[in-house]
């Protein structure tokens, strides 16, 4: 047997030995991120392990690394690993090995933000609930329960990617690690002992031994060896807190998220490359995008509260992995331009001038070639100067890149890649909606509603967290209240009250529905009133409270109450005296949970399938009613495009296919009415999530992802569970493609149309000159060019997934237009 132990020893020694010789050197100094002692320009986007699925993710990190990004980043999400304690998951869309093993075979850089706090409109903020409720335990503070419990997940997410040699220093992918998440911002809310913690968490992540920097995002007071980095819509004026340190960006917001009752937000093309550009004016080298690809919330993920079921963020590939044109091609645009320059921006003198009128020039100039910055911050005026005896127009709140400190390379004003407008289209597979056939059957609820019974009791009114454990987003409170005639609070005109920080509240009296009531957006607190009448004797009170994700941001954010913090009250009134009878010391009963969801009804197990196929009913399909339970079989539809299904016309819940949840639905809620405009969206001035909405008035959220690899090529199930009470006969599946592309290009570009794997069938608009209008509407201007462009156009692109043009006066002959020249042009997909 010794031969072979010689063999085995020779053969882990040769491994070590390439191992080794793979590993790179991973460090900093003022200036920049060093890789083998070479200072970089990395430009990094989030994608989310878990808002994907393990199917899509090559194909993001393809389109991410197309796109010009050299780095990945994400966070690691404690509660989906951890559900209970010491009980850990890293299946399917978990399985954060693989992701970051499928991010180096793409060649590209990791990013591993460990928290693991998190944030991310995740429900907790990724805390596992369990935490909570440790005995002894302060989370986010110098407290021995919390910091055992988070040292021992850290320490088992770096144990993980060492065990695979995934630390760059061992030749993997991953060049930087983040600990805690923006705690600066709330830092003060804890005093001293906020102050000691955070000098534990770099202790604690210093001591894991990495061989790569750390990381901590908004901490001004970051200890050394932490590199602190900043997170927001802008980040030029950032310094960081030790010269030895780069100035990063680790979360640059490409959008924002969606809340339920919420509008859309946009982020504009042109502001965040603007936002970039003026970053690296200013003498940054890393930056991040949040998200780069946001994705869905599956199951009861979105935190918030009242987080949508969409993480799409508008971010540069959207919710189902799309290209969101033209802002990824314009940002990859910017990309090849900066890395064509990274030996200046790195190594450079750098030398500033303020021309005035809020225009700066930056310098950066190696001997033999020197690379300049031109930055117009005027939110309403362009700027026409002279700068090293050459005149310069730079459009107002914008950054012209002159590569070679002579001619423009690249403007972020100016866009030269197509817009796609995405369209649903139905399912050929089937003739939606009609094609569905439904059967339904009750939540059984009359342990709770009629008889109160439920498993456990106390004396007081308990938190939701406490009760639930995380376990659902439903917890049923019923206590019984006895009254005598003589009973001061008896009257013909009672009331009961609830005051609530659940979101929702249902209300049953004596078995019988008594009304519903929810929250807006932010102000979480509010007071259930209706009038009730009573009986003489034993009256029974049901409320269930439904959560819709927990509180993931603010100091002590895990102190937030949730559910029915009380008090429960009953009001009599007669004649104008007033009458309080207080039952939250009463006897509550508590039930986690539904019955349904419990039992797994939305299962398609065989075994549980079949012991419940007779309670599910064929006849009587109802509409608008409560607490209710449909289902439905569909063919996945034909070809490879993403596909949703449109909810429209049901009220609230939940909605698995094939028993995966694909999340929460509320398409009842409608968007806010205000805020929204008919104008075109000004990308000039500072932005912020309240500026260029849309969906004003409408379903917050109609459309539902459903992975691909979520459905099987023939027979699938979609299961509704209905908490409001709902339609399910306009229900439909449908797909998400290309259906036109427009642009305006400008001269001495060229210009892509692409329809993402489907031919362009037509022309519908083209001119080049000084075309006006935008997509669906552009019109020719004054000027035109001597040749036809509809045609030039259709020899080039009809029939082909994709066609690059000139956009010069050779393509498209001379004009009378003057200096400034453009191609508008759409097309048909």
């Amino acid at each position: 047997m010794a031969p072979p132990k010689v063999v085995l020893s020779l053969s882990a020694i040769l491994f070590f030995f390439l191992s080794s010789a793979h590993a790179v050197e991973v460090s900093h100094d003022g200036r920049a991120i060093t890789i083998d002692g070479k200072r970089r320009v990395l430009l990094s986007g989030s994608i989310h392990y878990p808002r994907s699925t393990a199917e899509m993710w090559p194909d993001l990190i393809k389109k991410a690394k197309e796109g010009g990004l050299d780095a990945i980043e994400t966070y690691v999400f404690w509660d989906v690993h951890e559900p209970a304690r010491r009980q850990y998951d890293f299946n399917g869309n978990l399985d954060l090995i693989r992701f970051l093993k499928t991010v180096q075979d793409a060649g590209l850089y990791a990013v591993l933000r460990i928290g693991p706090y998190v944030c991310a409109e995740w429900t907790y903020g990724g805390f596992p609930v369990w935490l909570h409720n440790l005995p002894g335990v302060k989370l986010r503070t110098a407290n021995d329960v919390f910091m055992n419990e988070m040292k021992n997940f850290t320490t088992l997410i770096v144990n993980m990617a060492k065990q695979e040699s995934l630390f760059a220093s061992q030749g993997g992918p991953i060049i930087l690690a983040q600990i805690e998440n923006e705690y600066g911002n709330v830092m003060s809310a804890y005093g001293d002992a906020g102050k000691a913690y955070i000098d534990w968490c770099a202790n604690m992540a210093v001591s894991q031994d990495i061989g790569v920097p750390w990381i901590m995002c908004q901490q001004s007071d970051a200890p050394q060896p932490m590199i602190n980095t900043c997170n927001g819509w802008y980040c030029d004026q950032f310094t960081p807190n030790n010269p030895d340190s780069p100035k990063m960006w680790t979360e640059n917001w490409t959008g924002w998220f969606k809340s339920w009752g919420g509008v859309d937000p946009h982020r504009t093309a042109e502001d965040l490359a603007f936002s970039v550009a003026r970053f690296f004016q200013t003498g940054g080298t890393f930056q991040n995008y949040y998200m780069y690809h946001g994705g869905t919330n599956f199951g009861r993920t979105a935190g918030g509260p009242y987080i949508t079921t969409s993480y799409d963020y508008d971010a540069p590939l959207d919710e189902y992995g799309n290209l969101n044109q033209p802002k990824w091609g314009h940002l990859k645009e910017l990309h090849d331009m900066l890395h064509s320059v990274e030996g200046t921006l790195t190594t450079g003198n750098i030398t500033n001038v303020d021309l005035g009128n809020s225009v700066y020039a930056t310098v950066y100039a190696t001997p033999g070639q020197s690379t300049c910055f031109l930055g117009n911050t005027n939110s309403t005026s362009d700027a026409t100067f002279v700068f090293q005896g050459k005149q310069f127009t730079v459009p107002a709140w914008s950054v012209s890149i002159l590569p070679d400190c002579q001619n423009e390379g690249y403007n972020t004003a100016k866009v030269n890649v197509q817009s796609s407008v995405m369209v649903m289209e139905p399912n050929e597979a089937e003739s939606e909606p009609e094609s569905l056939s439904w059967t339904w059957r009750p939540e059984i609820a009359d342990d709770q509603v009629t008889l109160g019974k439920g498993r456990v009791a106390a004396h007081r009114l308990v938190d939701q967290k406490d009760a639930a454990n995380g376990a659902s987003d439903y917890l049923w409170y019923m206590t019984s209240v006895n009254l005598k005639d003589d009973d001061p609070v008896w009257s013909d005109n009672m009331t009961l009250r609830v005051n609530c920080t659940g979101q929702i509240l249902h209300a049953y009296v004596n078995g019988n529905y008594l009304g519903s009531q929810w929250a807006l957006y932010g102000n979480f607190h509010y007071v259930f009133e209706k009038n009730v009448k009573l009986n003489p004797g034993k009256n029974l009170i049901s409320l269930l409270s439904v959560t819709i994700g927990l509180q993931n941001y603010g100091p002590m954010f895990d102190l937030v109450q949730n559910g029915v913090p009380g008090p429960v009250e009953i009001e009599g009134r007669k004649g104008d005296e007033r009458v309080i009878k207080d039952l939250s010391g009463h006897l509550w009963s508590y039930k986690v949970g539904l019955h349904g969801i419990n039992h797994k009804f939305f299962s398609i197990d065989p075994a549980l399938d079949s012991a419940s196929a007779s309670k599910w009913q064929s006849k009587d399909l109802p509409t608008n009613r409560s607490l209710s339970w449909y289902k439905t079989t569909f063919k996945a539809p034909l070809g490879t495009d993403p596909v949703v299904v449109d909810l429209q016309g049901l009220g609230k819940g939940e909605a698995w296919v094939n028993g995966k949840s694909i999340g929460r639905y509320w398409p009842s809620y409608e968007a806010s009415l205000d805020g929204c405009s008919t104008d075109p969206c000004d990308y000039r001035g500072a932005y912020d999530n309240t500026k260029c909405v849309t969906n004003c008035g409408r379903p917050t959220q109609r459309w539902y992802h459903v992975p691909r690899s979520f459905m099987e090529e023939d027979v699938n199930t979609l299961v509704l569970f209905e908490e409001f009470g709902g339609n399910p006969s306009l229900v439909n599946f449908q797909t998400v493609t290309v259906g036109s592309a427009c642009a305006n290009a400008h001269e001495k570009k060229t210009l892509k149309l692409a329809c993402q794997g489907r031919p362009i069938s037509a022309v519908k608009f083209a001119s080049f000159g000084d075309p006006q209008g935008s997509c669906g509407s552009f019109a020719k201007g004054s000027c035109e060019g001597s040749n036809d462009a509809v045609a030039i156009l259709q020899n080039a692109c009809v029939g082909k997934e994709s066609c690059s043009i000139d956009v010069s006066e050779k393509t498209f002959g001379s004009t009378t237009c003057g200096s400034t020249k453009r191609l508008a042009v759409e097309v048909t997909c």
